[in-house]
């Protein structure tokens, strides 16, 4: 008999090859987030379907509507009987992108990713896996008559969302973070980091106002759950749709505080207009006005708490107040972009009818959202930061205040005094010095008696007898020879 095979368990994983690791860590991190995607979404389809009055429960039919559901996570839009959905739910997007960092995050800390090289490999793993999903949901979609996706969005949305929320998820393990703090501006930097506080505030704000409308209609709300959800299944449906569409409605809510608005078929409204029309007989849209009200301008307000914020967060950011301005400029095009971002993904088509399309003025929303971001917040880094100059100069001014200051004409005077002194300590120097020149030319010239006692001298020199004709003295004379 052979030895048994045992598997290995969790506690001898650290024992396993290196490769072994590596090829487990990375096809986890590449199936993970569609098998549990799509497990997710089938079971939630097949609760509803069969907690439904109507048709008997069908498999086939709840196995051929999971594809595109679960590519419609992915804002891939759809068509159902030939009509588009292109307004899609976007909080199973958050879901799939949270699970989908968190899956990217997991696998590099197992095969210990800390190069870029290594996390190129994780992202390409997990957007090869979602192009080897979409292909068959594709193929078999394009077969049934009433539910179909467009080929192209089906390749491109998932790999493109699949490889953000990637990246994302490994940015701070493999370097991703270091990078971007070494080619960018630092003042960048920070003004990023200040669009992405400006743009959740603004979000916050849509999401204060959409929570108000909602809470003021709260009876509208319950009476038509009631009429939308007889049953477990239905209500079990009415609440997924609100729950997956709740992020959609904060995003609206937002271009409406922020002054643009949002339209859905006829009806649009704006804190400053108001243009009635039949919208979705829905609890998530109970708040919906039938009319205009008079303080709706005050909701204005809260963009600008937004900009107000990111003012405050910048103020201390540099000590010159034109870097500050920069950066609040910087975190007014992040905020416009995301708006643009958010506001495409939020709305959409709605199948031709009177509802559609659901749509922000994407021009006017990015404009709204760089006003309220930079317009407050420079103006509270400008004045709210340190200003170095102005007090130095404040300093000098108070010193200067208070030495003693002699008045004009003593002032006049002394300067008259000083210039004068000038004048004849040159006029002294001047004097003297002419005055050694002539000593000088004194001291080189001989005098008439100086002439005189030189010719004296010569003459005595002359008659000395001690000094004979050849330059010898007498003194070396011998006596003798005299």
């Amino acid at each position: 008999m052979g030895q048994p095979t045992t598997r290995p368990t969790s506690a001898h994983v650290d024992e396993l090859p290196p490769s072994r690791l590596r090829a487990r860590a990375l096809l986890t991190a590449a199936l993970g987030p569609v098998v549990v995607g799509y497990l997710a979404v089938l079971l939630l389809l097949a609760l509803t379907v069969a907690g439904a009055d109507g048709p008997q429960f069908s498999l086939s039919g709840v196995l051929a509507a999971s594809g595109p559901a679960w590519l419609a996570a992915y804002q891939v839009p759809l068509e159902i009987d030939g009509q588009p959905l292109g307004i899609l739910p976007l909080g199973p997007t958050v879901a799939i992108g949270v699970l989908v960092a968190r899956s990217a995050r997991v696998a590099g800390r197992r095969i210990d990713a800390t190069s870029r090289s290594r996390a190129t490999v994780i992202v390409a793993a997990m957007v090869g896996a979602h192009l080897l999903a979409t292909v068959p949901i594709v193929l078999l979609a394009r077969g049934t008559g009433g539910l179909a996706v467009q080929p192209l969005a089906a390749v491109v949305m998932p790999a493109l969302i699949t490889a953000c929320c990637a990246t994302v998820g490994l940015s701070r393990g493999c370097g991703i973070a270091a990078a971007l703090r070494t080619y960018l501006d630092p003042a960048a930097l920070r003004g990023l980091r200040a669009g992405l506080l400006g743009l959740t505030a603004l979000l916050t704000g849509g999401a204060l106002a959409f929570t108000l409308a909602t809470v003021l209609s709260a009876a509208t709300a319950s009476r038509l759950f009631a009429v939308n959800a007889p049953n477990v299944g239905s209500a079990l449906g009415v609440l997924l749709l609100c729950l997956g569409y709740l992020p959609n409605a904060v995003v609206m809510a937002a271009g409406f505080t922020a002054g643009p608005g949002f339209s859905v078929g006829a009806m649009s409204m704006s804190p400053f207009t108001f243009s009635g029309g039949v919208v979705p007989a829905i609890p998530l849209l109970a708040g919906m006005p039938e009319r205009q009200a008079p303080w709706w301008p005050a909701l204005l307000l809260l963009p600008a708490v937004a900009g107000v914020l990111v003012g405050c967060s910048l103020r201390h950011a540099a000590a010159n107040p034109v870097a500050r301005l920069r950066m609040v400029a910087v975190a007014g095009a992040f905020a416009a972009f995301g708006s643009v971002v958010l506001g495409a993904l939020a709305g959409g088509r709605l199948a031709q009818g009177s509802f559609d399309p659901v749509a922000l003025p994407l021009g006017l929303v990015s404009i709204a959202a760089f006003g309220w971001i930079a317009v407050p917040g420079g103006l509270v880094a400008w004045f709210c930061g340190p200003r170095v100059r102005r007090r130095r100069a404040h300093v000098v001014a108070r010193d200067l205040a208070e030495q003693p200051q002699p008045s004009e004409d003593a002032d006049g005077d002394e300067r008259r005094v000083e210039v004068k002194d000038q004048a004849e300590a040159k006029a002294a120097e001047g004097e003297d010095a002419v005055e050694d020149q002539h000593e000088d030319e004194n001291e080189d010239k001989p005098t008439d008696g100086d002439v005189a006692e030189d010719a004296e001298d010569g003459t005595e020199s002359n008659e000395d007898p001690a000094v004979t004709d050849d330059g010898s003295s007498g003194d070396d004379v011998d006596p003798g020879r005299g």
